[in-house]
């Protein structure tokens, strides 16, 4: 079981409101305002749901992705990528080892000013994963 919601103050309800954190014996909880009624929504569930979501844009990509990330560190060579295109075929492993270790509250900051965002609905359902860099796939007038 997760010791801290992994994504603490980047989880809103459908209404642009905060949810809040809180702990039910030793199981964090995402807090959702329900017309007063303060559902308390695992976080494990929620988190990982957004993990799931974000493996489903992963897959498939991972040469694409490792030779990017090998550029950017200045490792462009075929044994950096290999190591790399490793890391993210065993994507399920390294998420298992963020629930447990949290990501760090600095983390999560420049997240939510990244423009990271996940959308839960009062069943904590994922209703959707705002991110950087991602169109919006609905038919908005350019906001």
């Amino acid at each position: 079981m997760p010791r801290q919601p992994l994504f603490a103050g980047l989880v809103f309800d459908e209404f642009d409101r905060p949810a809040e954190v809180a702990y039910v014996g030793d199981e964090p909880c995402y807090v959702i305002d329900d017309s007063g009624f303060r559902r308390h929504i695992p976080s494990e569930q929620v988190d990982r749901q957004v993990l799931d979501e974000m493996r489903a844009l992963l897959e498939g990509n991972e040469g694409l992705i490792s030779e990017q990330t090998a550029k950017m560190l200045g490792q462009d060579d075929i044994f950096t990528r290999a190591i790399l295109e490793n890391q993210l075929k065993h994507i399920d492993e390294q998420f298992e080892n963020l629930l447990q270790t949290g990501i760090p509250e600095e983390g999560r900051a420049y997240m939510g000013m990244m423009g990271f965002k996940v959308i839960i609905n009062l069943h904590g359902e994922l209703v959707r994963l705002e991110q950087p860099g991602t169109i919006a796939d609905d038919d908005s007038d350019g906001e």
